[in-house]
C-alpha cells in the first residue's frame, strides 16, 4: 500500500493551521514501516520551500521527496511566456518571483483560491479569456475553506469560465492527471513498480481531489476533518469514495 495526502483539512485544520488529531502520528506510521508516500498540496500562498519548511516547524517528519505542491510542476507544465495572476496577494508575490512575464495582454490568466473575488474580478478574467488568454488553474479544488466559512474553489471557478466563455480550461495542481503522473513518479522512486492501483488518496476534497484520482484507478479516503462536515454533503460523488473516516486518525496504516 503507497498513499497520497492531502494537507489543507487532511492534515493541517483550515483555521488555525494547526495539525489535525492524529495527523502528525500518521506520517510517522508511514516513516517508520517505511510505507511509500506522497504529501500533495495545492499550496498557492508560500513558496514550495517555505511551505515544506511550514510543515516541518508544525513537527511533520516529511522527507522532502515526499512532497508536492503545484509550484513545483508549473514550469513544465506551462508554456507561455506571459501571465496575469488572480488571487491573494501571497499567491501574487510568489509569482513576481518566476520566470514569466506579467502582462496586462497575457498568453494565461491563473487563478488561485481567494475569498475575495468579486464581480470585477470575474468580469477582468472573462474579458482577458476573451482577449485570446488561456484559462489556468492552479488547481481545482471544489471549495475553498477560510475562517471557517466555505468558498467556491477554483475549480467551480474554472467551470464557470467555461461555462461564460465557452473555452476551455487547464489545471496545474490536483486533480490534474499530470500531477498525479508527477507524485507517482516520486512513489516510485521510494519503491519500484507502483502504480495508480497500488494507491490510497486521502483528502477532504470529495470533487476536487477524489474524484479525479478514482478515475486513474486509486482508492479513495475521505476525511470530514475540512471542507466536508458530514456524508450527506458527499452523496453526488459517493460512488467514488472507497472510505470515509471523521479524521485521518481512523486510517489504519
Amino acid at each position: 500500500m503507497s498513499y497520497f495526502i492531502d494537507v489543507q483539512g487532511t492534515l493541517i485544520d483550515d483555521k488555525e493551521k494547526k495539525p489535525i488529531k492524529g495527523a502528525i502520528e500518521f506520517i510517522d506510521k508511514l516513516n517508520e514501516k517505511k510505507t511509500p508516500y506522497v504529501v500533495v498540496t495545492n499550496n498557492t500562498k508560500q513558496k514550495s520551500d517555505d511551505f515544506y519548511q511550514f510543515l516541518l516547524d508544525l513537527g511533520f517528519c516529511i522527507p522532502k521527496q515526499n512532497y508536492l505542491d503545484p509550484f513545483m510542476v508549473l514550469k513544465n507544465s506551462l508554456h507561455v511566456k506571459s501571465i496575469y495572476g488572480f488571487g491573494p496577494t501571497e499567491f501574487l508575490k510568489v509569482l513576481d518571483t518566476l520566470e514569466y512575464v506579467h502582462s496586462q495582454n497575457p498568453d494565461a490568466i491563473l487563478i488561485a483560491s481567494s475569498m475575495e473575488f468579486n464581480s470585477d474580478d470575474y468580469a477582468l478574467m472573462i474579458e482577458k479569456v476573451f482577449d485570446g488568454a488561456k484559462i489556468v488553474g492552479m488547481h481545482a479544488t471544489s471549495l475553498y475553506a477560510k475562517n471557517g466559512k466555505r468558498y467556491p474553489g477554483v475549480g467551480a471557478i474554472l467551470q464557470m469560465l467555461h461555462f461564460a466563455t465557452g473555452k476551455d480550461f487547464f489545471v496545474i495542481g490536483k486533480p490534474s492527471e499530470a500531477f498525479y503522473q508527477e507524485a507517482l513518479r516520486l512513489l516510485n522512486e521510494q519503491q519500484k513498480g507502483l502504480c495508480f492501483a497500488d494507491v490510497t488518496m486521502i483528502s477532504d476534497d470529495a470533487t476536487g481531489d477524489l474524484c479525479g484520482i478514482k478515475t486513474l484507478g486509486a482508492k479513495t479516503v475521505l476525511v470530514l476533518s475540512g471542507k466536508c462536515k458530514n456524508e450527506n454533503e458527499v452523496l453526488h460523488v459517493k460512488d467514488s469514495l472507497d472510505k470515509i473516516v471523521s479524521n485521518i486518525a481512523e486510517i489504519e496504516v
